[in-house]
């Protein structure tokens, strides 16, 4: 007789064993027909599933998480049973799960095309409102083995016969389908109503390349329709804001074979590059932030103690010497260090701050280079705190707050924070790791910051707490990183005098903010289209006149702006004021000033923003003063022009 306990505390006991389906029925019919699958003690199984105990059960349904992930795993077979139904001589390989959708790895005899993929999609739906069960069986390892060489699926069979002696494995079948899964799925396939498949793209056998070319099969899937069509109308909203087009209209930087995945910054460009680098350089010194200047190339052995030879040697860049190896650096912290050990340090001396806008380069793989928000070589805003365990709290909160402060400067007002956990390939003992992830949690819950853990994503060093910041149209993007190192400072020698004039090792707290500048800059103007805020505007007005009588007044008012500080750009070219309104319009420019004679012998000029509505005429004072006070402003005003 099972008693179940429920999330909320109430219990129901049943006369008998009882299926997951079943308990949701006891409960409504309404939760039982969207129940997808369930959570017994801690486990995730299919609806089918027996509970003959006393258990804890937690109900999945569309409207979770987890929910949403089974249906993205259940309509990657759904995709498979109709590519198999259209095309059998197609072989399956792998079908996970990523975000937002799934994607699934065919063998053919050609690569499918996007006419394919209408056929696909259309049989997919066929196959859905069919309401097919969706069954489990549990097979040997070798059953399974046998089983799908004899439906001729070779791959599958290749990947059973690489798991161990012994393995009981799981299949699910619908229909004429059967394929190799850890589950759970949807009960039947009627629970697939929304979905969509996106595109197509080669992908190696396994990874490799040494292996045969399969096709991919990439694809959404959300719990109804209006989740869909929301989604389909982000990506259409991300295409106008790619930051890769709009860079290369607004002529900020560009990329060319002879340096792949290294920028080449415009003059426009490098104008956002130095506001943003400025402002961190301005938010350290406000949070007592020394900034330092570390090599970028150092000898081999460094990089063998500090642990990154071992753990990171496929990104590193190598270069050599009079017989000695060097290795240009992926990451600033070993050098930094070396800047601390310098010195003899007493626990008075403690906590030291130290910042730097480091240059790193990492080897990254050709294919997954993206613009600026994944290259070969980045700036990161470094900071690297040594302090003393007693320390760890005040300096962690301290740190959250100013992330807190430059990310509203920026602009963003939405943030989720994340506690990244040890991974599996690391250094440093358990012992270290414990004491390393309660105190960022402490630190986090002492401030009643609210956070979600992330199993197995810290570095490699230590645990870390993430920044993810919600742009205009909700996307999230990783930026700034907190992280706590007790093993680092160890192997690379750092010592204090304590108290005691006892030697020990210092806390090393490594911070990032806006992280990557490249990236950061490409978030940016995603996020704002293009239409960056005053303050970060590469150019924040454009002065131009009626004819070519006004040149020489309009070259007065644009020293007088430069004067000041404001990035001014005067335009002289014998053209039709309407043709240049447009063309500035189009660069994004957020403010134009225009002359005529009327103008010229006030002393003003007739004021124009971005968006097209008319300020009307300023004298060339209040215009400064104007422009000055949105400057000032940063990003903390209403974002009403991001849309």
């Amino acid at each position: 007789m099972p008693v179940i306990t429920l999330p909320d505390g109430s219990q129901r006991a049943f006369e008998k064993p009882i299926s997951v389906y079943n308990i949701a029925l006891d409960i409504g019919q309404g939760l039982a027909k969207a129940t997808l699958a369930g959570i017994v003690n801690g486990k995730e199984v299919d609806t089918s599933f027996i509970v003959e105990h006393d258990a804890t059960l937690t109900l999945i349904t569309a409207k979770d998480d987890k929910g949403l992930e089974i249906l993205r795993h259940s309509c990657a077979h759904l995709l498979a049973q109709a590519v198999k139904q259209l095309y059998p001589n197609a072989q399956v390989t792998i079908g996970p799960v990523i975000e937002d959708g799934f994607y699934y790895d065919f063998a053919y005899e050609r690569a499918f095309t996007p006419e394919d993929l209408e056929k696909i999609e259309k049989r997919m739906y066929e196959l859905a409102v069919q309401a097919e069960d969706v069954t489990r069986v549990i097979k040997s390892r070798d059953d399974a083995i046998t089983y799908f060489e004899a439906i001729g699926e070779k791959y599958k069979a290749e990947i059973i016969a690489d798991l161990p002696q012994g393995e009981v494995l799981s299949l699910y079948s619908q229909g004429d389908f059967t394929d190799l899964c850890r589950g759970p799925h949807v009960p039947n396939t009627s629970h697939l109503k929304a979905f969509k498949l996106m595109r197509v793209a080669g992908a190696y056998w396994r990874g490799d390349s040494k292996n045969e070319m399969l096709t991919r099969i990439y694809g959404t899937c959300w719990a109804d329709k209006k989740q869909l069509k929301a989604y389909l109308t982000r990506l259409e909203e991300a295409e106008k804001r790619d930051h890769r087009k709009i860079g290369k209209a607004l002529d900020l930087y560009h990329f060319q074979e002879e340096s792949p995945g290294i920028a080449f910054w415009h003059p426009k460009g490098t104008a956002i590059w130095r506001v943003v680098e400025d402002y961190m350089r301005s938010s350290n010194e406000k949070y007592g932030c020394t900034e330092i200047r570390t090599p970028l190339i150092a000898d081999i052995s460094m990089w063998q103690k500090s642990g990154h030879a071992a753990k990171y040697a496929e990104n590193m860049f190598m270069t050599h010497s009079e017989n000695r190896e060097y290795a240009i650096r992926p990451m600033n912290c070993p050098t930094c260090v070396q800047v601390y050990n310098h010195h003899l340090h007493s626990y008075r001396d403690l906590p030291i701050r130290m910042a730097e806008f480091g240059v790193v380069h990492r080897n990254e793989a050709s294919g997954a280079l993206h613009g600026l928000l994944r290259v070969r070589s980045f700036t990161q805003d470094d900071g690297h705190i040594f302090c003393t365990e007693a320390q760890i709290e005040a300096e962690v909160a301290q740190m959250v707050e100013q992330c807190f402060e430059v990310y509203r400067d920026f602009g963003f007002t939405d943030f989720d924070v994340k506690l990244a956990l040890r991974p599996e390939n690391r250094v440093g003992s358990d012992e270290i790791w414990d004491k390393s992830e309660k105190a960022l949690a402490d630190a986090l819950s002492n401030q009643k910051v609210a956070f979600d853990y992330l199993p197995g994503e810290g570095a490699f060093y230590g645990p870390k707490i993430e920044f993810h910041l919600k742009d205009a149209i909700g996307r999230s993007w990783q930026c700034g990183t907190v992280q706590l190192d007790l093993s680092m400072p160890m192997r690379l020698g750092a010592t204090f005098i304590d108290e005691n004039s006892d030697k020990q090792v210092p806390v090393m707290l490594h911070r990032a903010i806006v992280g990557s500048l490249e990236r950061f800059i490409g978030v940016l103007i995603e996020h704002y289209a293009g239409k960056l805020p005053v303050w970060l505007s590469p150019v924040q007005i454009v002065l131009t006149g009626i004819s070519n009588k006004q040149d020489q007044y309009l070259k007065e008012v644009e020293q007088k702006l430069r004067k000041l500080g404001i990035r001014t750009q005067i335009d002289l070219r014998n053209e039709k004021i309407g043709f240049k309104i447009r063309e500035h319009t189009l660069a994004r420019v957020p403010f134009m000033a225009i002359a005529g004679e009327k103008e010229q012998s006030l002393g003003q000029v007739t004021v124009r923003k971005q968006d097209g509505s008319d300020l009307g005429a300023l004298t060339i004072d209040a215009l400064a003063e104007l422009l000055l006070s949105e400057i000032e402003k940063k990003g903390r005003v209403s974002l009403e022009n991001l849309n």
